[in-house]
């Protein structure tokens, strides 16, 4: 039987919109009355709300329907979660922003089916955008947000305020920390001394987020914006939390080919070592389209690749005072896709790696490039760089233990469910 997950009723007020900093618990009842349908059920019945999230990343779209269940007896439940995914990202459409639409259109179909007819207009959808927007003009990727807004404003679903916006890469950490934390039940009062951490690596982007044990850790930051606290579930927490943009995989891809931020794509083919000697191909990220190859004039394999992804790493993240042992660090995202890729876990159940089988399969596959043109051509570079970042970026040693992991109890590990907290005010981050 598939576990249910109990929310606090903080939750449920943000799903249905009433959320307000001094509502009271009898205006909290009369409001949940007159929201929540009704059904013709015994004294007992249970009511399901639902909750639309967007997730607008740099390499693809995704759509999160969350069903909850009020029980008259019951915090509220968090009993489904239907998720689907389409590429490539928003930000793919930079240069012409209502092609986006009909994307975002196809995942909206995804809701309508969830959502029982009845229930659309009390149900919320919300999109958030990260890493791919943010790397973005302003006028471009506001352009884009436009287009979503107007294909949310002819849905029959509920479109709150701010409903279409960029979330920022501290509380795209914060929200995944929350997440991940709630869904693995370290967010109770007997256990949020006993979190986890998460490491998120998306395509634009990649995050760190703990909760650190030793004051040293606060108090050596090279600046503050490494710290947020905020309060939630009766608890505050005071978290060591960043967001490097431009040092997600993709874009990592593209820093090490020296491509990041360059010009005159059409003249320029750009090589590295990482890359078998005989592979040439277009590839293209964020609406652009980038001429690759292979260096035949050097040496290839994990050493010289080593070396050039260090140049995006070194000097750019933040080694923590701690990285304690204790404190579990669960990794998804593209930490995910690339071990189950190179045969390092299993796709559906994931699995518990150290940091060194990153390095040693790294190793194992550059080595073997030329030989196996089946495999993916960026593999080497990609393992390469995920343990480079590890192990150079952030300091993890070599022993430490990470949760590889695309879901928690059968919930999509992101900061989506955080998410709906936060785009009603429920959290008061500093």
């Amino acid at each position: 039987m598939k576990p249910t997950l109990h929310l606090p009723l903080l939750v449920l007020l943000a799903v249905t919109g009433l959320c307000q900093a001094d509502v009271s618990f009898v205006d909290f009842n009369n409001n949940i009355n007159s929201v929540l349908p009704r059904f013709s059920r015994p004294a007992n019945h249970s009511r399901i709300f639902y909750g639309v999230m967007f997730d607008a990343g740099s390499t693809g779209t995704r759509i999160h329907v969350y069903t909850f269940i009020q029980s008259n007896s019951e915090l509220p439940v968090l009993d489904n979660e239907i998720f689907q995914s389409l590429k490539p990202g928003l930000s793919a459409y930079a240069d012409s922003p209502k092609m986006a639409t009909d994307g975002i259109r196809k995942l909206l179909k995804v809701a309508k089916k969830s959502v029982p007819r009845l229930e659309w207009k009390k149900t919320p959808v919300v999109l958030r955008a990260t890493a791919g927007l943010r790397m973005l003009s302003a006028e471009k990727a506001q352009a884009l947000l436009d287009q979503v807004q107007h294909v949310f404003d002819e849905s029959p679903f509920l479109v709150p305020d701010n409903s279409v916006t960029i979330m920022n890469g501290t509380n795209e950490g914060i929200l995944a920390w929350i997440s991940v934390n709630f869904l693995t039940g370290h967010l109770s009062a007997a256990q949020n001394k006993k979190t986890v951490g998460i490491l998120d690596l998306g395509g634009g982007s990649t995050q760190i987020t703990f909760l650190p044990k030793l004051k040293k850790t606060i108090e050596s930051v090279p600046v503050t914006d490494y710290i947020a606290r905020f309060d939630i579930f009766n608890s505050t927490f005071e978290l060591y939390t960043y967001s490097y943009l431009g040092n997600g995989l993709m874009a990592a891809r593209l820093a090490t080919l020296g491509a990041l931020g360059a010009e005159g794509l059409e003249d320029r083919v750009f090589k590295s070592s990482c890359l078998p000697k005989k592979f040439m191909e277009d590839w293209s990220f964020g609406g652009l389209t980038y001429h690759l190859s292979g260096d035949p004039g050097s040496d290839t394999g994990f050493k010289p690749c080593y070396q050039e992804v260090l140049k995006v790493v070194k000097g750019v993240i933040h080694q923590p005072y701690e990285l304690q042992d204790s404190n579990l660090f669960y990794a998804f995202s593209y930490y995910f896709d690339r071990a189950v890729d190179a045969g390092l876990i299993d796709g559906v159940q994931g699995g518990m790696l150290e940091v060194r089988d990153f390095k040693k399969k790294a190793k194992e596959v550059c080595s073997t490039m030329t030989k196996n043109p089946s495999v993916s051509p960026f593999l080497c570079m990609d393992m390469t760089y995920i343990s480079c970042l590890l192990k150079d970026g952030f300091g993890f040693k070599e022993s430490t233990v990470l949760q590889l992991t695309k879901t928690v109890n059968n919930v999509e590990a992101s900061w989506t469910l955080g998410a709906v907290l936060d785009h009603f005010h429920s959290l008061k981050i500093h």
